[in-house]
């Protein structure tokens, strides 16, 4: 068969079904696009009065998050939680077991 060659997707350059954890939207207003820090710059800016209970786009994009949990006081939880940006600290493509062994490892190698 010549002319014909054998060819082989390149699944790096296949679509993924993951969450966007780069950019958020406000739960409050029609602002959108927010990196992590912007958001809570943004919340504690222009919300910090607001006391509707909503949910947290950082945490609903994450694995372990719950898209449906609402925080009843958001702009403490954002504060709390979101001093940092996951990506730094967590590998989304790593099970949970698999990153607590990692942990233990590296704690004995540390000691």
């Amino acid at each position: 068969m010549e002319g014909v060659k054998a060819t082989t997707k390149d699944v790096s350059l296949q679509p993924r079904n993951v969450p966007n954890r780069y950019t958020f939207p406000c739960p409050y207003c029609p602002e959108k696009n927010f990196d992590q820090e912007g958001l809570v710059e943004h919340c504690k800016l222009f919300h910090s009065t607001d006391t509707k209970s909503v949910v947290c786009p950082i945490c609903a994009s994450m694995p372990w998050g719950d898209p449906n949990y609402r925080s009843a006081n958001f702009i403490e939880h954002i504060q709390r939680r979101h001093q940092f940006s996951y990506d730094t600290f967590v590998d989304y493509d790593v099970d949970e077991e698999d990153m607590m062994n990692q942990v233990l490892q590296r704690s004995i190698i540390d000691q």
